[in-house]
């Protein structure tokens, strides 16, 4: 089976996160910013890993 391309070109350009007044920014490529509690950037950082490592493993 042909593997299809990917139709969303993935960034090679790694997002800053910073501490401001107990928030946590969240600084992206194409001017994506993204403010969240603590609690949720814990989980979207573990999202963020697991995905990563899923993600290595696949073929492309």
């Amino acid at each position: 089976m042909e593997q299809q391309p990917h139709p969303i070109e993935p960034s090679e350009t790694a997002g800053t996160a910073s501490a401001e007044e107990g928030v946590v920014m969240l600084d992206g490529p194409n001017g994506v910013a993204v403010a969240m509690t603590p609690e949720c950037a814990t989980q979207t950082a573990e999202s963020l890993l697991a995905a990563a490592e899923t993600a290595r493993r696949q073929p492309h």
